[in-house]
């Protein structure tokens, strides 16, 4: 099959833009794709998925062993033609600047995927080898087997680099996007605009194929990057039922869609049956619901709508009292507090289940891996258990969290974090469960146990 990882040499280079036209330019061609992204990006994988028709994998080697890796891309790329893995940041860009962990480079050598690498070379003729050279030299066996340049003036500019590239690197520079051929992405704090605000998108997914057919050989794209099967005996997220079926309320809409779908895999794989409602509809937690799961995304662009859906709110109210045990990450955090505060210092009153407040800002709040270790009375992990994942916002907690979810280790802090009442864990860091499947199994049996 077809399978390569589409690497940039920085962020802001392109890479979403030629993935999802690329995409698109060989989804008309007849071809089945699948969509991954390396790291733990939301919003690209939306974007992925509005493309292909099919839910894009996020695939990460610092939050999931190498086996789980191998096993998430080859689950979902048993019946496509071409699998498309979109890099993150620079090539080499990960968890540290010493070594490849949770790069794009390190996941092309876990899943053997040879790479596409996307050079910015606006204003450079010879120096754009010089900078392909750089990136074929760092590591040995880089895998990088074809060059894509964007933000060139001209055709003639593209055959400069192309000439320059090839003599000096040896490898095909198989094509080129000009300076203003497709519309900019949109994008926002929380970086690209995601594709379910956008309603359709086809015409724009359609603008960015014809450019790139114009520009892009496809058939030397599909001649460089065929890549051997990967063979995968068994994996955590085989079928590991618990006894009996569970059911999982999931908040899933424009204002909270922030979800691993390998999260979700993983619940159903250990015995869950999920249960979706919106609470920008007003819907009510189910009523069958043993748990609820209320993920991350963007409550603070629905503030005004989350806050006067009271029904739903009161239904979230009335489930955790009764100690219905729930997981809320970071938007889903933020839901739970008594009052957001957005950034022109509007007040929306919010669930009001966790004392404070949270306020919107311009400047980052947070960003990064996180080491997570359990405390007593989390039930997803207890003070031995340990898990992975990623925190990434603009908004800050104002009030006093006295009973911490967990203990949260970056790189450049260590502390308690988030906040535990009842069967509630709640914070800022969003979880990966392939990190810990023990975590799925404690969730499950307390859900049971709730109902006994």
């Amino acid at each position: 099959m077809n399978r390569f990882v589409l690497a940039g040499t920085g962020s802001g280079v392109g890479k979403t833009t030629f993935t999802i036209g690329i995409m698109r330019a060989l989804m008309k061609r007849g071809l089945t794709v699948q969509g991954f992204k390396c790291g733990p990006d939301y919003i690209d994988p939306t974007y992925h998925t509005a493309v292909t028709k099919r839910p894009s994998r996020n695939i990460d080697s610092f939050m999931m062993s190498h086996d789980t890796v191998r096993a998430i891309v080859s689950r979902a790329s048993q019946d496509v033609e071409v699998a498309m893995i979109e890099g993150v940041m620079g090539f080499y860009d990960g968890k540290s600047p010493l070594t490849n962990e949770g790069s794009a480079a390190d996941i092309s050598q876990i899943t053997n995927s040879p790479v596409i690498l996307i050079v910015n070379a606006a204003s450079m003729a010879r120096s754009a080898a010089a900078i392909v050279k750089g990136f074929q030299m760092l590591e040995e066996n880089s895998k990088i087997v074809g060059v894509l340049a964007n933000q060139l003036g001209s055709k003639s500019h593209f055959e400069i680099v192309k000439s320059a590239i090839e003599q000096e690197c040896g490898i095909p520079v198989i094509g080129y996007l000009p300076k203003g051929a497709v519309p900019t992405l949109p994008s926002r704090h929380l970086g690209l605009v995601p594709a379910i605000e956008r309603g359709d998108l086809d015409s724009y997914f359609d603008s960015l194929a014809e450019a790139i057919e114009e520009t892009v050989d496809m058939e030397q794209l599909l001649e460089i990057t065929k890549a051997p099967s990967l063979d995968v005996k068994a994996s955590i997220f085989d079928p590991q039922p618990q006894g009996k079926e569970v059911h999982i309320a999931v908040a899933r809409d424009a204002a909270f869609n922030f979800y691993y779908e390998e999260n979700l895999e993983l619940l159903r794989a250990y015995g869950a049956r999920l249960h979706f409602f919106s609470p920008l509809q007003n819907e009510e937690v189910p009523s069958i619901a043993q748990g609820l799961y209320i993920g991350g995304g963007f409550p603070e662009e629905f503030a005004e709508s989350l806050t006067i859906n009271e029904q739903t709110k009161q239904s979230i109210r009335a489930a955790l009292e009764r100690g219905l045990p729930t997981l809320a990450e970071c938007g889903g955090f933020m839901y739970l507090t008594e009052e957001m505060v957005n950034r022109q210092g509007q007040v929306f009153p919010m669930v009001g289940i966790i004392p404070g407040r949270v306020r919107m800002q311009d400047k980052l709040a947070a960003l990064g891996y996180r080491e997570i270790t359990g405390v007593p009375g989390n039930f997803l992990l207890n003070e031995a258990e340990q898990a992975k994942g990623h925190e990434f916002h603009y908004s800050t907690y104002e009030g006093e969290l006295s009973s911490p979810a967990y203990f949260s280790k970056g790189r450049f802090r260590a502390q308690q974090e988030g906040y535990l009442h009842k069967n509630l864990v709640a914070g800022y860091t969003h979880f990966h469960f392939a990190s810990n499947p023990q975590l799925v199994k404690n969730w499950l049996t307390t859900c049971l146990e709730g109902e006994q």
